[in-house]
């Protein structure tokens, strides 16, 4: 059984993941706000470089060459670890996923509700970032993560998913369209092309469902979790690579900043490195 331990820097707290001990990593808390990844990466990692993306809600996982080769449009101040206070959004490339491709390298995602993924390579020690929320999770960006990671050698059994803190499913009530279009993802080809309503009719009778039921007509609850943890499964992860704190950003306000419960664009960041 996978443990979440909370971790103290300066008084503020963090999060762990065992499965993940091997390598320096943090699910942030809003205690951190509003420091920026520069800023967190010597809390888990004194020596790393730090890589970030503008988040869209998209599917597109980039590579650490790949966002240094954007930055590299901008000389000579382009935007590194070192100078993060000159970064502007421009600077940017646009993506919800990021992998390494070196040691020493952390990735990192913001989230206020969405899935924050770490993933980690046991061989190669590489690793990844991913913002899953229900629009990412309904384009699959986890799988697309993973293709990525095993284009450059990964090997499915090798690697070991932690997902973070999010709106947990029975609070997260959506249409049943967009329900539709997430579980979508987890069911056979030839019910996807049915209705919403008949789509998430049939996802609320399978067994450790993504959806619970809702009295308000035309809503359901989603776990956008266990749709992400389904995607995995179906693609050939075991259930034991995969851990999913127990930790929902909505309830939990003293923690957590929650966008559907605030309306605001704050954050929590989510961090790994490879090694």
């Amino acid at each position: 059984m996978h443990t979440w331990n909370w971790r103290t820097y300066d008084g503020r707290s963090y999060l762990t993941c065992s499965l993940l001990d091997t390598w320096s990593h943090g699910f942030f808390t809003r205690e951190f706000w509003p420091c920026s990844p520069a800023e967190l990466a010597p809390v888990i990692h004194p020596e790393a470089r730090t890589f970030r993306v503008k988040q869209v809600h998209g599917n597109q996982v980039l590579s650490s060459t790949e966002i240094q080769t954007y930055w590299d449009q901008f000389p000579p101040r382009h935007p590194t670890s070192d100078d993060q206070d000159a970064q502007t959004l421009s600077e940017f490339p646009h993506a919800d996923g990021l992998l390494s491709q070196g040691k020493n390298q952390a990735v990192w995602v913001c989230t206020a509700d969405c899935t924050p993924v770490l993933i980690a390579d046991t061989q190669l020690g590489h690793v990844a970032a991913i913002h899953a929320g229900w629009r990412g999770t309904a384009a699959k960006i986890v799988p697309a993560a993973l293709a990525r990671l095993q284009e450059q050698g990964s090997q499915l059994q090798d690697l070991r998913v932690a997902m973070g803190p999010a709106i947990a499913g029975p609070i997260y009530q959506v249409t049943t369209e967009v329900a539709a279009q997430v579980g979508g993802t987890v069911i056979d080809s030839a019910l996807s092309e049915q209705s919403a309503d008949e789509i998430t009719h049939h996802l609320l009778q399978v067994g450790n469902s993504p959806l619970l039921a809702d009295s308000a007509p035309g809503r359901v609850r989603l776990d956008v979790r266990r749709v992400n943890a389904m995607q995995l499964e179906q693609l050939g992860v075991l259930p034991e690579q995969i851990a999913i704190a127990p930790y929902c950003t909505y309830q939990e306000h003293d923690k957590f900043f929650s966008y559907r419960r605030e309306q605001l664009k704050q954050v929590q960041w989510s961090g790994i490195v490879s090694c």
